[in-house]
């Protein structure tokens, strides 16, 4: 099992949602979160200087099988990119073990 967390903007959100339940990744957990980027230039609108060192993201938690890592990465790859700096990251770990909590189911069972 692996753990996929991707940090992407929110207004991409539902589009990475669909994109996921497209492929039938169903549960996630989320967040809105704000982080520190690269960029430390601020951007310019109407003549108004905007600070981009605090940058609103949402988080994303998701648990998937082994054979559902790939097209996980790639739904969200597909669905969150706007080519602009600032279009996320994508983390992906090893998960030791599962636990549904209602029926004791462990493993891959445990997480579909």
């Amino acid at each position: 099992m692996k753990k996929v967390e991707a940090i992407i903007r929110k207004s991409k959100f539902d589009d990475v949602k669909k994109a996921l339940h497209n492929i039938e990744v169903n549960f996630f957990s989320y967040w809105d979160v704000t982080g520190v980027g690269n960029e430390t230039q601020g951007h310019v609108y109407r003549g108004i200087t905007y600070s981009t060192s605090d940058i609103q993201r949402r988080y994303l938690s998701i648990v998937v099988s082994d054979e559902f890592l790939d097209r996980t990465v790639e739904a969200i790859l597909d669905s969150a990119v706007t080519g602009n700096v600032g279009d996320g990251k994508i983390f992906v770990s090893e998960i030791q073990e599962a636990y549904r909590i209602r029926t004791r189911e462990n493993g891959k069972a445990g997480i579909n």
